[in-house]
Protein backbone atom coordinates (compact mmCIF):
# COMPACT_ATOMS: atom_id res chain seq x y z
CA UNK A 1 0.00 0.00 0.00
CA UNK A 2 1.35 3.26 -0.94
CA UNK A 3 1.83 6.46 1.31
CA UNK A 4 0.14 9.41 0.13
CA UNK A 5 2.03 11.89 -0.93
CA UNK A 6 1.51 15.47 1.55
CA UNK A 7 2.21 18.92 -0.35
CA UNK A 8 3.37 21.20 1.69
CA UNK A 9 1.74 24.36 0.80
CA UNK A 10 2.99 27.64 2.34
CA UNK A 11 1.04 29.20 5.57
CA UNK A 12 0.55 33.14 6.09
CA UNK A 13 -1.42 33.29 9.11
CA UNK A 14 -0.49 37.29 9.67
CA UNK A 15 -3.85 38.97 9.40
CA UNK A 16 -2.02 42.39 8.74
CA UNK A 17 -0.23 40.68 5.58
CA UNK A 18 -2.46 38.85 3.57
CA UNK A 19 -3.78 40.08 0.23
CA UNK A 20 -7.45 39.18 -0.18
CA UNK A 21 -9.05 39.24 -3.53
CA UNK A 22 -11.78 42.29 -3.93
CA UNK A 23 -14.60 38.76 -3.60
CA UNK A 24 -13.42 38.02 -0.07
CA UNK A 25 -13.05 41.93 0.74
CA UNK A 26 -17.14 42.54 -0.19
CA UNK A 27 -17.52 39.01 1.51
CA UNK A 28 -15.45 40.60 4.58
CA UNK A 29 -17.45 43.78 4.63
CA UNK A 30 -20.69 42.08 3.95
CA UNK A 31 -20.39 40.07 7.17
CA UNK A 32 -19.26 43.61 9.22
CA UNK A 33 -22.24 45.03 7.57
CA UNK A 34 -24.57 42.69 8.76
CA UNK A 35 -23.19 42.82 12.27
CA UNK A 36 -23.35 46.71 12.42
CA UNK A 37 -26.80 46.59 11.10
CA UNK A 38 -27.99 43.71 14.32
CA UNK A 39 -25.94 44.68 17.40
CA UNK A 40 -25.65 48.53 16.32
CA UNK A 41 -28.18 49.34 14.25
CA UNK A 42 -31.62 48.08 15.47
CA UNK A 43 -30.91 48.79 19.03
CA UNK A 44 -30.18 52.19 18.24
CA UNK A 45 -33.02 52.44 15.63
CA UNK A 46 -35.69 50.54 18.27
CA UNK A 47 -34.65 53.14 21.09
CA UNK A 48 -35.15 56.16 18.93
CA UNK A 49 -38.73 54.67 17.86
CA UNK A 50 -39.50 54.18 21.46
CA UNK A 51 -38.31 57.22 22.63
CA UNK A 52 -39.37 59.41 19.78
CA UNK A 53 -43.21 57.54 20.34
CA UNK A 54 -43.62 58.52 24.06
CA UNK A 55 -44.43 62.23 24.02
CA UNK A 56 -43.90 65.40 22.52
CA UNK A 57 -40.88 66.26 24.97
CA UNK A 58 -39.30 63.05 24.17
CA UNK A 59 -40.02 63.14 20.42
CA UNK A 60 -38.48 66.77 20.77
CA UNK A 61 -35.18 64.93 22.60
CA UNK A 62 -34.97 62.78 20.04
CA UNK A 63 -35.43 65.42 17.02
CA UNK A 64 -32.64 67.30 18.81
CA UNK A 65 -30.22 64.57 19.77
CA UNK A 66 -30.59 63.95 15.97
CA UNK A 67 -28.85 66.76 14.81
CA UNK A 68 -25.29 66.09 16.92
CA UNK A 69 -22.45 65.46 14.41
CA UNK A 70 -21.49 62.19 16.36
CA UNK A 71 -25.15 61.02 15.88
CA UNK A 72 -25.37 61.98 12.56
CA UNK A 73 -21.95 59.89 11.97
CA UNK A 74 -23.64 56.97 13.68
CA UNK A 75 -26.71 56.90 11.15
CA UNK A 76 -23.98 57.60 7.94
CA UNK A 77 -21.85 54.16 8.68
CA UNK A 78 -25.70 52.45 9.61
CA UNK A 79 -26.91 53.80 6.10
CA UNK A 80 -23.65 52.42 4.43
CA UNK A 81 -23.97 48.91 6.70
CA UNK A 82 -27.80 48.69 4.91
CA UNK A 83 -27.01 49.85 1.31
CA UNK A 84 -23.49 47.92 1.11
CA UNK A 85 -25.72 44.53 2.84
CA UNK A 86 -28.25 45.11 0.21
CA UNK A 87 -26.18 45.19 -2.85
CA UNK A 88 -23.41 42.43 -1.76
CA UNK A 89 -26.90 40.36 -0.38
CA UNK A 90 -28.02 40.77 -4.05
CA UNK A 91 -24.64 40.28 -5.46
CA UNK A 92 -24.41 36.88 -3.02
CA UNK A 93 -28.09 35.80 -4.16
CA UNK A 94 -26.93 35.97 -7.88
CA UNK A 95 -23.70 33.62 -7.15
CA UNK A 96 -25.96 31.28 -5.50
CA UNK A 97 -28.34 30.73 -8.60
CA UNK A 98 -24.84 30.68 -10.74
CA UNK A 99 -24.96 33.99 -12.09
CA UNK A 100 -21.27 35.42 -12.27
CA UNK A 101 -19.54 32.65 -10.69
CA UNK A 102 -16.70 33.25 -13.01
CA UNK A 103 -13.42 34.84 -12.10
CA UNK A 104 -13.76 37.43 -14.15
CA UNK A 105 -17.38 38.08 -13.74
CA UNK A 106 -17.27 37.48 -10.01
CA UNK A 107 -14.39 40.22 -9.51
CA UNK A 108 -16.51 42.89 -11.67
CA UNK A 109 -19.14 42.24 -9.47
CA UNK A 110 -17.60 42.88 -6.66
CA UNK A 111 -16.35 46.36 -7.77
CA UNK A 112 -19.95 46.78 -9.20
CA UNK A 113 -20.79 46.21 -5.53
CA UNK A 114 -18.44 48.46 -3.88
CA UNK A 115 -19.06 51.54 -6.30
CA UNK A 116 -22.78 51.24 -6.48
CA UNK A 117 -22.67 51.22 -2.54
CA UNK A 118 -20.84 54.16 -1.72
CA UNK A 119 -22.50 55.91 -4.89
CA UNK A 120 -26.49 55.13 -3.27
CA UNK A 121 -24.54 56.02 0.45
CA UNK A 122 -23.23 59.35 -0.87
CA UNK A 123 -26.56 60.45 -2.56
CA UNK A 124 -28.95 59.19 0.21
CA UNK A 125 -26.37 60.79 2.80
CA UNK A 126 -26.73 64.08 1.46
CA UNK A 127 -30.41 63.61 0.89
CA UNK A 128 -30.33 63.20 4.43
CA UNK A 129 -27.92 66.09 5.90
Amino acid sequence: MATPVVKSRPKNLNLLTIRLPLPGIVSIFHRISGALLFLLGIPFLLAMLQGSLANAESFSHWGALLTAPLVKLVLFVLLWSFIHHFCAGIRFLLLDIHVGVKIDAARKSSLWVIVVSLFLTLVAGVMLW
